[in-house]
């Protein structure tokens, strides 16, 4: 399978379904190794658009965006989806915003992000049956153990290619 960003082999991809609270969010990520660790490419639409904290509550964007620990994208609670993908994925037990599934936050223009980035935490064969979350806050980076992202609006389970 080609890479239509940049024309590259891929190793991996997760095909991106959004659940009970954002169903029109749909997309894939791409992963795939290079020297010193992992390229990783996504592209997804149906995001919701931001909008900025007020009386309180949380902002909806940029959105939080992490590997997390098991493959599963079961619903379960509609209200509370996904728990069956588990926590963050850490195998190194690292404190938030160093984990090795620690990705940059997600913007939103008029429903769509697109970008590429370098990780080293972590291999293609690393990742293989664990699963994408796209979280309703930005990732704060400091809040133990998840980072204060919110709900999980969309899932993916990362398959060998």
């Amino acid at each position: 399978m080609l890479n239509p960003m940049y024309n590259k082999r891929v190793k991996a991809t997760a095909l991106i379904k959004g659940g009970p609270l954002a169903p029109k969010i749909r997309g894939i990520v791409y992963f795939k190794d290079v020297p010193n660790g992992t390229e990783v490419c996504v592209n997804i639409s149906g995001l919701p658009e931001y909008k900025p904290a007020s009386n309180g509550k949380s902002p909806i964007g940029p959105h939080g965006f992490h590997i997390h620990e098991y493959g599963s994208c079961d619903i379960g609670d509609p209200k509370d989806p996904f728990k069956a993908a588990g926590a963050h994925w850490n195998p190194t037990n690292q404190p938030h915003g160093n984990h090795a599934g620690d990705f940059p936050v997600l913007f939103s223009n008029h429903g769509k992000a697109m970008m590429c980035f370098f990780t080293d935490k972590f291999k293609v064969k690393d990742i293989i049956g664990k699963s994408i979350i796209i979280h309703e806050n930005p990732d704060d980076y400091r809040t133990q153990p998840a980072g204060n992202s919110g709900k999980k609006l969309a899932c993916g389970v990362i398959k060998a290619v």
